[in-house]
């Protein structure tokens, strides 16, 4: 080695070190696993707690503002305080659990029957272009027609049943699963499927290990709207389809509070059904958005 290329190599060398380095934090970063760092409780308190405590109590306190100075007969616009109360009457007589079990009950089965009917129509259209075509319009009008507007004709179709009921769940919320889901195999690289073709996925395989995990977070949102289509079907099924045959839900507490004119029992309904969503977001979807976020390395996406 002669002299020049000795100097040079010298000189090169700080860089080669500060380039080296570099690359060893990216492969630290690449190979830590997600997740091992602990938000501080404080933290967690201040930043996801703290926000919606906040927002309640303002809405409380404008609402108690609102009463205060009859905007509205107090017959009409409650305060918290009696809105509190009614849920108290519920709780001691024992129904307030009962009737938030029985609507649960009916969207959590409705839900289940839409996700398997949704994701195998949604695979379906996804595999047969002309269905597509052919369907494609039709599910995207369904997705948007009020579910509502299913109810008179399930009521003429079954009766004052529990069938009415979940054909109104299914009808509002199959069309957003089957479409969440084609949003997310239209996004699936076409390498996925070339190589897991060479590698020998084909059939169920195919879509067990390569199209559904490529398209999770199309069709996790769309399992995310399913739901909220569901509750919402389920509550004006329930308002529609009210008999002493079919128990007693949310909806058919809410209709029966409008008809005796119990505007503290309505909002107390109401704040019920708002929790139920709350919770099974808070409980089910969010968790499941976080952890398909952290598997594909976007963790502070959401933080």
């Amino acid at each position: 080695m002669g002299a020049g290329e000795t100097v040079a190599t010298r000189k090169n060398a700080p860089e080669a070190q500060e380039t080296a380095a570099v690359e060893a934090g990216l492969d630290a970063l690449d190979s830590a696993p997600v997740g091992s760092a602990r938000t501080p409780l404080r933290q967690i308190l201040r930043e996801r707690v703290l926000p919606p405590v906040a927002a309640a109590a303002l809405v409380l306190l404008a609402w108690q503002l609102a009463y205060e100075a009859e905007v509205k007969p107090h017959y009409l616009l409650p305060s918290p305080t009696d809105v509190w109360r009614a849920l108290s009457d519920q709780w001691y007589e024992g129904t307030l659990f009962s009737t938030v079990w029985t609507s649960m009950q009916r969207g959590a089965l409705g839900f289940a029957a839409a996700v398997v009917i949704g994701t195998a129509l949604g695979l379906l259209l996804g595999a047969v272009r002309s269905l597509r075509v052919g369907i494609g319009p039709v599910l995207s009008g369904l997705q948007s027609l009020p579910s509502v507007a299913w109810v008179p004709a399930a009521v003429v179709w079954f009766g004052l049943t529990d069938a009415t009921i979940y054909a109104v769940v299914l009808l509002g919320a199959v069309p957003s699963i089957a479409n969440g889901l084609l949003a997310g195999v239209d996004q699936v690289p076409p390498l996925y499927l070339r190589a897991g073709r060479v590698l020998g996925a084909t059939g169920p395989a195919r879509v067990r290990h390569i199209l559904l995990p490529a398209a999770l977070p199309g069709y996790l949102a769309g399992l995310k709207q399913g739901w909220a289509f569901s509750w919402r079907s389920l509550m004006a099924a329930e308002l529609i389809a009210s008999s002493p045959e079919l128990g007693l839900g949310l909806g058919q507490l809410l209709e029966n509070a409008r008809t005796y004119q119990d505007m503290a029992l309505v909002l107390a309904t109401i704040a019920e059904i708002l929790v139920v969503g709350i919770t099974v977001d808070l409980m089910l979807f969010a968790p499941l958005e976080r952890r398909v976020l952290q598997s594909r390395g976007l963790a502070g996406a959401r933080s």
